[in-house]
This record gives structure tokens, C-alpha cells and sequence, in this order.
């Protein structure tokens, strides 16, 4: 039997994190500074959390059979959405709060941080209206921070807390996000989708079932690279084994460009390798 949460799982600050997680933690920090660094330190090292983040991982993957939403894929998402913050801020390109005059870059950021690392801890609910789940949950785990980091600054807890909120509600499409900040999440989320995502639910269950195209289309993705474009800020290229990849770049990765806010910055190219590239924006 597969279990989630081995034995050689190594030591993080005050939480078991394997080393995956923990190298995906050190190339965030990396990339981060000010209040939003301070921030991902206590998130990433808060035993509720990762309480939350391993049983929605447990609901994904053994009793849905769905791929990872776990703490492996929520680093990930953060990662991503890091790297496409960090390029679009470079790029010239404000945010909705600075260009509101409601909050800071570094506001924005920390709201990115928040909304792409709690975006899924809804599945430890269930499927079905997940995003909503993971709003709720995640509020007052972001009340508790927020306090206890920007004291009474009740203005900065609550813009922060809101753009937050805005791009958990509409990772998945159903919910619009109007946000610059929510606009990355929705693409942060569809970039993972690596092999390595799908290899868990693979081990457990060969037999075919519903929802297998995921699985598959998602094993044959090799490689995700997001890097600053040529013609456009965010260059977003995927290189696959296979052709059933496109599904995942079709049916979900593109899906969630064309609903972000973002799109008109992205750059999206997908190949199987050895052939041709398909340019899609």
C-alpha cells in the first residue's frame, strides 16, 4: 500500500517535509524578501497547514483518485506564481492594488503567496466546489497570520486577505477573477502539471476509471518552463513525451489562461520532443 507520509521524510523547522518540499521552499525564499519572506516562513513551517494541505492530498489521491493537491503541489503553485509575479513587476506591469492606490507591491505579493498556497486545501472537503471550501478554510488561517504580523493595520490585513480570497475563489474557472494578483494564480495552478504529479495516483489504482485522462495527459508532460518572453513579458513552454499531453495543455493549462487577466502578457508554446513546436498565444 502507498502511504503519503513516509518514515525518510526529513526534518524541516518544526514539521517532517520530504525533500522535495524542501528544496521547492529554498528556491522561494530565493526569490523573496521584506514581509512576504517573513510570511512564507511561518506558512510553510505551521503544523495546521500542513494538517490540512496532507489530508487533502489524502482525499485527492486515495479516496478520489485524483492527482496530487497536497504540499508538493501547492509549493509548486507558489513557485510559479513567485516566478510570474516577479517577472510581470520587472516587466513595468502594476498590480491591482498598486494601481488602485489601495496596497503595495509588496501587499500584492504576499496575497499571491497566500492564494496560491492555500488554494487547495479545500479537498480535504471534497471535490466538488473545492475552491469554496478553501476560501473558508483558508480565512482564518490567514486572520491568524495577518494579526499577528501587521498587528492593528486592519486596512493592510484586510486588502491583503481580499485579493487573497479573490484568486482561491477563481483558480478554477467558475468564479471570475478581475485581479492582476488572481489572475496569477489561475495560470500558477495550471503550470503544475509535470509527470510527477500524476505518479502517486498511478501507482495505486491501474484500473481504468473516470477522470484517467488527467492521470495520463499529465504523465506525459516531461518539463514546464516559465521565463521571461520575447514578444510578450512571460514565456510558458511545456515539453511532453507524448501526444496525450496536449490534453492537459488544451483542456486545462489553456482553459486557465483564457479566463486569467493576465493572458494578454503570456507567450504559450507546447511540444512533443523531436517535433514540431504548437504555438498557442
Amino acid at each position: 500500500m502507498i502511504e503519503l507520509n513516509k518514515k525518510k521524510y526529513e526534518n524541516g523547522d518544526k514539521i517532517m517535509k520530504s525533500p522535495l518540499e524542501i528544496n521547492l521552499e529554498n528556491e522561494i525564499y530565493s526569490m523573496l524578501d521584506g514581509k512576504t519572506l517573513e510570511i512564507a516562513k511561518i506558512i510553510f513551517n505551521d503544523e495546521e497547514i500542513k494538517s490540512f494541505q496532507d489530508y487533502a492530498n489524502i482525499v485527492s489521491i486515495k479516496r478520489l483518485g485524483y492527482n496530487d493537491h497536497g504540499p508538493v503541489h501547492m509549493r509548486k503553485t507558489v513557485l510559479n506564481a513567485v516566478k510570474m509575479f516577479n517577472i510581470l513587476t520587472e516587466a513595468g506591469i502594476k498590480t491591482s492594488l498598486v494601481k488602485e492606490d489601495t496596497g503595495s507591491v509588496e501587499d500584492s505579493r504576499i496575497g499571491v503567496l497566500f492564494a496560491s498556497f492555500f488554494h487547495d486545501i479545500g479537498m480535504s472537503v471534497g471535490r466538488e466546489n473545492h475552491e469554496v471550501s478553501s476560501a473558508i478554510l483558508s480565512a482564518q488561517l490567514m486572520d491568524r497570520i495577518l494579526k499577528d504580523v501587521f498587528k492593528n493595520d486592519y486596512t493592510r490585513q484586510v486588502v491583503i486577505k481580499g485579493i487573497a480570497l479573490e484568486g482561491i475563489m477563481g483558480h478554477m474557472t467558475k468564479y471570475s477573477v478581475n485581479s492582476i494578483e488572481a489572475g496569477i494564480i489561475l495560470v500558477a495552478d495550471g503550470c503544475d502539471m509535470e509527470k510527477g504529479r500524476a505518479r502517486i495516483p498511478m501507482l495505486i489504482n491501474q484500473e481504468s476509471r473516470v477522470g484517467d485522462i488527467h492521470k495520463y495527459s499529465s504523465s506525459a508532460i516531461e518539463k514546464v518552463n516559465i521565463e521571461k518572453g520575447t514578444e510578450k513579458p512571460i514565456k510558458i513552454s511545456i515539453e511532453m513525451s507524448a501526444s496525450v499531453g496536449f490534453f492537459q495543455v488544451e483542456e486545462v493549462l489553456f482553459t486557465k489562461i483564457n479566463a486569467s487577466s493576465i493572458k494578454q502578457y503570456i507567450e504559450l508554446y507546447a511540444f512533443v520532443t523531436g517535433r514540431d513546436i504548437k504555438k498557442y498565444l
